[in-house]
């Protein structure tokens, strides 16, 4: 390793010392709440009761920012929206951050990508959608975030589609599994739908669930790739199903098993299809499903708080399937808005909602961050391109349509491949070669060396070093220097001069450290 790196390493080293002391010093805590209790609150509360533990204290106006910023949009707050927020004395700032950010397209890139994720978009093996197949289908599930279209519709559009997977986009959910026997149908149906894998239930139950896609029929076109999905007319009998809750019907000879699939499954009362999507999104706020995994829901996996399920369920139902009204309940809770720093007596407390769950930032937020600071985009290529697809380096990493084009920093930090539509396909944990990467990579140092962002920031404060860290700080960290941070940055800079490569130097150590790398 280089003196240059060794420098690097030390600072690094010192600020996470200093970091530990900015946690005593409560930069991460807030004395008072800045929110109402709500249904929430009150739920999780009880839960939290039985096990003689409370709810952690509120976080900072600061990490309240960077950490809905982040779990909303996928994007870090510039230090303009920092200083905005934190000169704010409105009682109710919070709410009405969280009400600006659903209006950012960002809210509707970042959560198309998410939900490209579950929808297995992709174009090459094992998928095989194809571009053309797999950039429309990420344009519609944009198109359905972005008009915040009512989540019962989106899944019956989804379920009960046919025709032209090119011409019509939401065709690609059938086109978008590994097989054509109604069974993997239905065990993909189960999965995003149900939130239950169907591998686990009973030869019976899982036998009924195919039939029910038994009609599935499949056909290409001389459109190069193009494929449709239809009703197969050959049956001319009806159709016995028996639905996962048991119930029996009896689907009249040409009409659509999947309408009334779709029938029975979007209906308030059943609770099959709205426990599913809200233990999804508390789980993807709050890194902990209600029920854990978020997708592996069944009778000997319950709930650790039943009553915050059903009231979440009952938002969504009142809010006439909303999504953004039962993220807007999460998001305005004091539970949301914890601390993450938990009690030493509370070892599982993230699994008790009892402090907010530190984790890793996902694999496109984080380079996407690193692109900003650098100002320069990422390289991303397909291994195997049908036609050869470019994508302009100035495009976030957030709104890549096609699961095939990536990058190696992708793969490094756990970017899902989009094969089963599991949950468990993001790898967020953190490793040793993610780690060499960001303390060691000419990357990184060519990113932070020819920033216009870091170099305006330093060219105006080059003349005052606390200026300099502050702004340092509030850029990267989107919070202000404690006193003890401010004075180990200052040690720093008189042994190794106020200087560009110094504050370089700063700020690289900064991008290392967890506070930045995680969601606190």
């Amino acid at each position: 390793m280089t003196c240059g790196r060794w420098r690097i390493l030390l600072v690094a080293l010192l600020l996470v010392v200093v970091g530990s002391l900015a946690l005593a010093a409560g930069t991460y805590e807030a004395d008072t709440w800045a929110t109402p209790e709500n249904i929430v609150d009150v739920k999780v509360a009880a839960t939290l009761k039985l096990h003689g533990v409370a709810l952690r204290n509120s976080c900072s106006d600061e990490v309240f920012l960077r950490r809905v910023f982040v779990d909303l949009i996928g994007t870090m707050p510039t230090r303009e929206d920092v200083d905005i927020f934190l000169a704010d004395k409105s009682p109710d700032k919070r709410a009405k951050i969280i009400e600006v950010l659903f209006q950012r397209d960002e809210f509707a890139q970042y959560w198309s990508m998410k939900w490209s994720d579950l929808l297995r978009v992709k174009s090459e093996y094992p998928i095989n959608l194809w571009p053309n197949a797999a950039q429309a289908y990420n344009r519609w599930i944009y198109e359905q975030i972005r008009d915040n279209t009512p989540y019962d519709e989106f899944a019956r559009k989804l379920l009960t589609s046919s025709g032209s997977n090119f011409r019509n986009p939401p065709v690609n959910f059938y086109r978008a599994i590994q097989g054509r026997d109604s069974t993997t149908i239905a065990k993909a149906v189960a999965l995003t739908f149900l939130g239950t894998r169907l591998e686990k239930w009973p030869e019976t139950k899982r036998n009924d669930m195919a039939n029910i896609f038994s009609r599935v029929g499949y056909k290409k076109t001389d459109e190069w790739k193009e494929e449709i999905v239809y009703l197969d007319p050959k049956p001319t009998d009806p159709l016995k199903v028996v639905y996962p809750d048991g119930t029996a019907a009896t689907i009249p000879a040409g009409a659509d098993p999947r309408i009334a699939f779709a029938d029975w499954l979007i209906t308030p009362k059943n609770e099959w299809f709205t426990r599913n999507i809200v233990n999804r999104n508390w789980a993807w706020l709050m890194g902990t499903g209600i029920i854990q995994e978020a997708d592996d829901i069944r009778a000997d996996n319950p709930a650790v708080c039943p009553e915050l399920l059903t009231s979440l369920q009952n938002e969504l139902v009142k809010s006439k399937y909303d999504m953004r009204a039962v993220f807007r309940l999460i998001c305005n809770s004091r539970t949301y808005q914890q601390t993450s720093v938990p009690n030493n007596d509370t070892a599982d407390a993230a699994v008790q909602f009892a402090h907010y769950k530190i984790r890793r930032l996902d694999a496109e937020v984080l380079i996407d961050a690193l692109c900003w600071f650098g100002g320069d985009g990422e390289s991303y290529s397909s291994a195997t391109p049908e036609p050869y697809t470019f994508i302009p380096k100035k495009n976030r990493t957030i709104t890549l349509a096609d699961g095939s084009i990536t990058s190696p920093f992708l793969v490094a930090f756990g970017r899902p491949a989009r094969d089963t539509g599991l949950e468990s396909e993001r790898d967020n944990q953190p490793t040793d070669a993610q780690s060499l990467y960001l303390l060691n990579s000419s990357d990184v140092q060519r990113r932070l060396s020819r920033s216009p962002l870091l170099s305006k920031v330093i060219s105006g404060n080059l003349k005052k070093s606390t200026l300099l860290i502050r702004a340092i700080y509030a850029t990267i960290l989107s919070r202000y220097p404690t006193a003890a941070e401010t004075a180990t940055a200052e040690q720093y800079f008189t042994a190794n001069g106020l200087s560009g490569p110094s504050a370089n130097d700063l700020a690289w150590a900064l991008i290392n450290s967890k506070e930045f790398l995680c969601r606190h």
